[in-house]
């Protein structure tokens, strides 16, 4: 193995403080709050880089605007849909305690009229009783469906102000008309009847940085969205290869990706994939057998997508907390991504099999990939046959020599950088 390094543009150093504040200027937000103003500010479960500081600087705007902001989860069925995993799942604003600043994560029940297939459009009871709603999400392609919507604004005020109910009601409607058109009409009931003061949207680039910051009225978080969700496109990170025969992934979890992994990167669908080792349909990439090799600490125990792969260890199927994946699998109608792949002591044994499972019979053309995980593409490891393919790629540098994977004494593998 031998280390493959992608060059992409730095990131932006932004701050979130005035960008936030002159944007709340700009469109006029300050003016339609009103001293002692109530405003739940939604956040929800993902692993959003440089949350903690956006969280916290959104939350100092609206206090300065006279506002007495409060955090309230806003991530449908992870964790379980319990109070205790949810509160954990929030990050830490570090605000001193006089800020007026509180969680309140009451799951309340509340209804507002139905959408489409009949089902209620289900939204936190906490939100509901504020005076306004602030939305903080980031937006980037899902990971269950393709088309002009992704992973976002809408997303977020369907199905994790929708709480654990909400979410079930969504994803059963999808079953049937699709998920960007249930998304849609929920999101469109949510809009006309919910205080929505504003929406704050945000862009990764692909070293998991914030890269943008836009403030939405939500009269345009709609076409807005839209817009966004093609720039995130552009800036999401990717697999140096479209063929690989093993991609082994240090780490699965729902910090990383709603589905453990991305199936953006991965190019494996949530409602389940072929284990041909010919490529079908053009998808791209093309990945054989996936090996993922732990959960990841933040998503304490939720092991959804591990159902992606092809192999994993024992210690990996211990760690799983089934009571919180199975809630998020039912919830999402989302089966595969929670079944249990072959599992084997060690990270050795498990290479071993899944090597054998690929029927080749030149072992030094097969391509191996190693990832942190599938947020992090910056620095990958790959076999020497796939170094060979990739030394005059532009933007890309070999790094070092190739040597033999490297294990520990119990079988697994050492630390990957």
């Amino acid at each position: 193995m031998i280390e493959v390094r992608q060059a992409y543009p730095a990131s932006p150093r932004l701050d979130f403080q005035r960008i936030l504040g002159e944007e709340f200027e700009k469109q006029t937000l300050n003016s339609g709050i009103l001293p002692g103003m109530r405003i739940a500010v939604g956040v929800g479960s993902r692993g959003i880089a440089n949350l903690k500081d956006i969280v916290e600087a959104a939350i100092r705007v609206l206090i300065r605007a006279g506002a007495q902001p409060f955090v309230i989860p806003a991530m449908g069925s992870h964790g379980g849909a319990t109070r205790k995993a949810r509160q954990k799942s929030l990050p830490n604003t570090g605000l001193p305690a006089g800020a007026s600043v509180f969680l309140l994560s009451r799951y309340g029940r509340e209804e507002d009229r139905h959408g489409p297939d009949g089902r209620e459009v289900v939204f936190s009871a906490a939100a509901l009783r504020a005076d306004g709603i602030v939305v903080i999400n980031r937006i980037k392609p899902h990971t269950d469906f393709r088309g002009t919507l992704g992973s976002g604004l809408q997303k977020m005020l369907t199905i994790g102000l929708g709480k654990q109910i909400g979410a079930a009601n969504a994803h059963r409607a999808a079953a049937h008309i699709g998920y960007e058109a249930v998304i849609r009409e929920f999101a469109k009931v949510a809009l006309h009847n919910v205080r929505v003061l504003c929406a704050i949207a945000i862009l990764e680039d692909q070293h998991h940085q914030a890269s943008e910051i836009h403030v939405l009225r939500p009269d345009v978080i709609v076409s807005r969205e839209q817009v966004l969700l093609e720039r995130a496109r552009s800036l999401m990170p990717h697999l140096l290869l479209d063929e690989i025969d093993l991609l082994i992934v240090d780490q699965i979890g729902k910090e990383i990706s709603g589905t453990g992994m991305d199936t953006n990167i991965i190019g494996r669908k949530i409602t389940g994939y072929s284990t041909s080792l010919q490529q079908a349909n053009g998808t791209k990439p093309h990945i054989a057998r996936i090996f993922a090799r732990d959960l990841s600490h933040a998503t304490n125990g939720n092991g959804i997508g591990i159902g992606l792969a092809d192999f994993t260890t024992d210690r990996a199927v211990k760690a799983l907390d089934l009571g919180s994946m199975y809630m998020n699998a039912t919830t999402s109608l989302g089966l595969n991504a929670a079944k249990i792949p072959i599992h084997f002591p060690n990270d050795r044994e498990a290479i071993h099999e899944a090597l054998g499972s690929l029927a080749s019979s030149d072992p030094e053309t097969i391509r191996i990939v190693r990832i942190v995980n599938t947020l992090s593409l910056e620095r990958m490891l790959v076999s020497e046959c796939c170094s060979e393919m990739l030394g005059s790629r532009p933007g890309v540098t070999i790094v070092g020599q190739a040597r033999a994977m490297q294990f520990d004494q119990t079988g697994n593998l050492l630390p990957i950088f």
